[in-house]
């Protein structure tokens, strides 16, 4: 799933996100390897698509400076809802940079 069909990327399996969204908000080491490599990361929450869909949803993951953990784990329903609905309407609340909230 999450690979590109009519124009936009799918949605992530709410289980992966659930994966997501827990190492997030408490690893250090899966925060690292998400700042530096989304699609690896992804794939270790177990996010199963090809090389290039992992790599083109990486590239729409991919942070600056990831969020403290948190923050995220304060917006996890949104950021729940936005990666199960689709990445291409909104942008998705891991990144600090020019955001505040």
């Amino acid at each position: 799933m999450s690979e590109e069909t009519n124009g936009g990327p799918q949605p992530l399996p709410a289980g992966v996100v659930d994966r997501l969204l827990d190492l997030l908000s408490s690893d250090d080491a899966f925060r690292d390897l998400f700042s530096s490599d989304p699609a690896s990361a992804l794939a270790q929450v177990g996010h199963h698509a090809d090389a290039t869909g992992l790599a083109q949803l990486g590239q729409r993951l991919a942070v600056q400076q990831l969020a403290p953990k948190e923050t995220i784990a304060a917006a996890r329903d949104e950021i729940r809802a936005s990666l199960t609905s689709g990445l291409s309407m909104q942008p998705i609340q891991l990144d600090t940079g020019g955001t505040t909230n």
